[in-house]
């Protein structure tokens, strides 16, 4: 077997054993230089136009945990497990774009024209209502994936949640009104297996070609 197939079938397995827990072992600590490993393989998700529409704001003090728990409608996660990361969108990511293809012309990826092209492009798209809160979600979700994935890939559990008041959280944790919280992820050891779940058969969610 190539060193490539074998690489696959990790992330594979990876993807198969990740399930949702809700208990979590009390006092596990993740070291930063762990922590730090997982936020930067979160970081490598895909995002529209490369903007990036993705902060983390990681909660793992007692303290700051006592402060989230009613937030999130007191599930006992939040206080037992060693860090809960909040996913937040950015609805302004497109002021990244002068930045990133500013980048893209230095290192010879494309000429001033295009890139110039394509930040208007960007601004333009920023413009339609609607617009910015749609790619926040849905970029800071493809991130939250990732960092579901990196987790159970260095043997930790986790368990997003959507079960929270996103006022109260913006006001508690002083979030700038740029960004929009879109979900909550508990990070820890599991205190008890994931409780079993059903898939419905891939005949039944995918459809080729057309409807």
């Amino acid at each position: 077997m190539s060193v490539s197939v074998q690489e696959n079938q990790s992330v594979l397995d990876v993807m198969k054993e990740r399930h949702s827990v809700r208990k979590f072992e009390k006092g596990v600590k993740i070291p930063e230089d762990v922590m730090n490993e997982m936020l930067n393989a979160t970081i490598e998700a895909p995002s529209s136009w490369n903007l990036q529409h993705w902060k983390f704001l990681v909660i793992e003090s007692d303290e700051q945990k006592e402060k989230l728990l009613p937030i999130a409608f007191n599930q006992q996660q939040i206080v037992d497990s060693s860090a809960t990361i909040v996913i937040l969108g950015d609805l302004e990511a497109n002021l990244h774009a002068e930045e990133i293809y500013g980048q893209a012309v230095e290192l010879g990826y494309m000429d001033n024209a295009v890139k110039e092209t394509l930040v208007g492009q960007i601004n333009r798209a920023y413009e339609r209502e609607g617009f910015a809160l749609s790619e926040a979600i849905k970029n800071s979700s493809l991130a939250a994936m990732q960092l579901m994935l990196a987790a159970k890939a260095k043997d930790y559990d986790t368990v997003a949640m959507g079960g929270f008041n996103p006022v109260a959280l913006v006001e508690e944790f002083n979030i700038p009104a740029r960004y929009v919280p879109t979900m909550l992820i508990s990070v820890g050891k599991a205190a008890a297996e994931a409780h079993g779940t059903g898939r419905f058969p891939i005949e039944r969610m995918v459809v080729k070609e057309s409807f």
